[in-house]
This record gives structure tokens, C-alpha cells and sequence, in this order.
């Protein structure tokens, strides 16, 4: 299984990126996807989770009504729309895929599978 990401890059504050995940390697019907991220010296922490079969959305407070996931059954790809980018939102974002569902990604630290991660800087 392989899951690679993309889109993430230098970026001004107040401004928008979308990162993409592209997953290969076997069926994800009954997984569930999403994004955690970890800042310079912290832990990493959920963000988005999306279940593949409903399309149940889930994110972390602190990210809520900022950014969007969805995906794209066809390509089997999961998307994070990130707007009006923080200083604070300096990361590397990692996709994930678990067969735990979308709705219980903010308890968990363990996931079945990891992409390599991506880095998003956000400049004041």
C-alpha cells in the first residue's frame, strides 16, 4: 500500500493550498482516510478524517470551517483544502489510511498505513 501526497509549499498568510493523497496498492471501501500533521517540536495531531464508503467528515477544533476533506473515489485520492493559512499552521501533513472509522480519528495516534508527509510553511 502506498499512499504519496502532494501540493503542500511556501505560502503567505491569509492564503490557501490543497493538498492531495494519492492511495494505491488495494481497496479502501472500508477504510476510512485523512490527515494529521505535525509542528517543529510537537506531537503530530489529527486534522481531517473521511470515511470511504459515506463520506463522513470529521476535523480537529482548531482547524474547523478552515479546511475541507474530500475525495475522489474514481482516482482514489483524499483532498485538504486549506484557506486563510496561519503561522500556526506550519506543518508537515501526513495522509493516513485505517480501517478504525472517520469518527474516531481524534483518539487514535496509530494508523494502518502513512504517507511520507508533506511540508506546508506559512509565512507571516
Amino acid at each position: 500500500v502506498q499512499l504519496v501526497e502532494s501540493g503542500g509549499g511556501l505560502v503567505q498568510a491569509g492564503g490557501s493550498l490543497r493538498l492531495s493523497c494519492a492511495a494505491s496498492g488495494r481497496t479502501f471501501t472500508n477504510y476510512a482516510m485523512g490527515w494529521f500533521r505535525q509542528a517543529p517540536g510537537k506531537e503530530r495531531d489529527f486534522v481531517a478524517s473521511i470515511n470511504w464508503n459515506d463520506g463522513n467528515t470529521y476535523y480537529a477544533d482548531s482547524v474547523n470551517g478552515q479546511f475541507t476533506i474530500s475525495r475522489d473515489n474514481a482516482k482514489n485520492t483524499v483532498y485538504l483544502q486549506m484557506i486563510s493559512l496561519k503561522p500556526e499552521d506550519t506543518a508537515v501533513y501526513y495522509c493516513a489510511a485505517d480501517y478504525h472509522p472517520a469518527s474516531s480519528w481524534y483518539l487514535l495516534r496509530s494508523m494502518t498505513y502513512w504517507g511520507k508527509g508533506t511540508l506546508v510553511t506559512v509565512s507571516s
